[in-house]
């Protein structure tokens, strides 16, 4: 194995230590709180007994509809991801991973258009001269990087790649993976483009991470005109001791998009 791979293997793990340290005081603070955290998530993540918010009217109409997905990649969805210290728990808390496939599985059924928003990070992404929080966590981590545009090397099963069990659906020949995104929302890649070129209107959005690109996307999309159901089940969060990113999109997804609905919901509306 050459000193290049040796080194790279060096620093995911160093990569992987700092979030899992950050995972294990998050646990300790939930769980310390709490005789069973698992039940008081799902009390804390329920719609409210009485809304004082309309209730939606949006209705899929498959003839205008496509399903966004962002970021399904190894980074956030899996245990060899840079992230699934922070996220990990309230990935498989939401079943996140196999909702998402669901989904992918009954788009293509229902042969509407499915798009990919991706994340990649280049080097020459990295001399950025200024950066919000998370814009460092995710360079200094290492995450959805790749050597170059131009280059796959290293990319195959890299926290940059897509999870392997979403592979059969996107690389099918006619799933649209747009360029890459590169802070949270779509307004730098051809995810719009791309849609009113199938002339979509409605957009079923899923996928990582909640209250940053989904959500971030989530807004554009509804500035840009789109009718937008968010899936509450199909994206997950952070949880770190500086708040809970589920609960703090959740609660946006309710105030702003169109419809928030389950899986299950959009499945039967897929299957209709």
């Amino acid at each position: 194995m050459s000193k290049q791979h040796n080194q790279q293997g060096r620093e995911g793990m160093k990569r992987r230590n700092f979030l899992q340290t950050a995972a294990v005081a998050t646990a300790a603070t939930a769980t310390g709180l709490v005789a069973n955290p698992a039940a008081a998530a799902n009390e804390k993540y329920a719609p409210p007994a009485k809304s004082a918010l309309p209730p939606s009217e949006m209705q899929l109409d498959l003839k205008r509809a496509a399903l966004v997905v962002t970021d399904p990649q190894i980074d956030f969805l899996s245990p060899n991801g840079v992230t699934w210290g922070v996220v990990g728990n309230n990935v498989k808390e939401m079943h996140t991973v196999e909702n998402i496939g669901r989904l992918f599985q009954y788009a293509k059924q229902a042969d509407i258009p499915v798009a990919i928003s991706p994340h990649y990070y280049y080097p020459t992404d990295k001399g950025w001269k200024f950066e919000g929080a998370l814009e460092k966590l995710m360079h200094n981590i290492g995450m959805f990087d790749r050597p170059s545009a131009y280059s796959l090397d290293g990319f195959e099963n890299s926290g940059a790649d897509f999870m392997p069990q979403y592979k059969p659906y996107i690389h099918d020949g006619k799933t649209i993976i747009t360029s890459p995104h590169k802070v949270y929302g779509p307004e730098q890649n051809d995810l719009v483009l791309q849609l009113r070129k199938q002339r979509v209107d409605q957009v079923i959005l899923a996928g990582m991470s909640a209250n940053l690109c989904v959500e971030s996307h989530l807004r554009e999309l509804l500035e840009q005109g789109f009718e937008v159901a968010v899936v509450r089940d199909a994206t997950a969060a952070a949880q770190i001791p500086d708040g809970d990113g589920y609960l703090a999109a959740l609660i946006n997804f309710r105030f702003t998009a169109n419809a928030v609905w389950s899986t299950d919901e959009v499945v039967e509306q897929l299957q209709a």
